[in-house]
């Protein structure tokens, strides 16, 4: 799932662009979401900075601050290099400023459509497909998933279950097709889990149990126990 964040400074856009988006997202069945609406450009920097963010919605002209989304901007990239970056505003001239941040798009209030934006992310999924090693497709829905989200990934059957920080995807597959696939942060624990390290909290040796920073919990079987704790024994780094 894509997390989307709306920013601008009239409470009334945000309003507008959050519904034009979600219907834009029904409508061209997007796995999607919208995690914050604000118009306080702090807020925003705030969330960016504790949370992970894919797509900013931002607004260029802020009437409340110095600072226009173009300074905001440069902040966001500081923080977050990956995320796209979608550029609402009324003004034209700020058009080729707005694309030396790697902008994504750039909308013209007045003219946004459910259609548009169907379109526009029609696009981004598309680029998130092509190019980005962050994101994984788990069905043939165009399901992308944030791979840095996963906790851990559970084997049931013939189904395997991405357990995320937000939400649970399942999915028709097997841990032999996706092992080549996976970060070397993705270490198997289990025969029915494969965990994600960075996102670990805590490790319960002494009852086998795996604590995540969303507070889920897995387990360490017998069979991986050994190759498992060599990963924290050994100080490994995994990227």
């Amino acid at each position: 799932m894509l997390n989307f964040v709306i920013c601008d400074d009239s409470s009334h856009m945000v309003d507008r662009l959050s519904f034009l988006f979600e219907s834009a997202f029904s409508k061209g069945d997007f796995d999607a979401t919208i995690s914050l609406k604000t118009t306080d450009y702090q807020t925003l920097i705030d969330y960016i900075s504790n949370n992970s963010v894919d797509v900013v919605v931002l607004d260029i002209q802020f009437n409340n601050t110095e600072l226009t989304g173009l300074d905001i901007a440069k902040i966001i990239r500081n923080i977050n290099k990956k995320c796209y970056i979608i550029f609402t505003t009324s003004h034209m001239e700020y058009v080729m400023q707005a694309y030396k941040l790697k902008t994504f798009d750039y909308l013209i209030k007045n003219t946004i459509t459910v259609d548009l934006l169907v379109e526009t992310l029609t696009r981004l999924f598309d680029d998130i497909s092509s190019f980005s090693n962050n994101f994984v497709k788990i069905d043939s829905k165009g399901t992308f998933i944030d791979i840095n989200d996963v906790m851990y990934i559970e084997k049931d059957g013939m189904k395997l279950a991405y357990h995320t920080s937000f939400d649970v995807y399942e999915t028709y597959s097997s841990f032999s097709k996706i092992k080549d696939k996976l970060p070397r942060s993705f270490v198997r624990c289990h025969k029915s889990f494969i965990v994600n390290v960075n996102n670990i909290s805590r490790v319960d040796f002494s009852c086998n149990k795996i604590l995540f920073k969303n507070n889920s919990v897995c387990f360490i079987g017998p069979k991986y126990k050994k190759s498992f704790m060599e990963v924290f024994e050994n100080d490994t780094i995994l990227e």
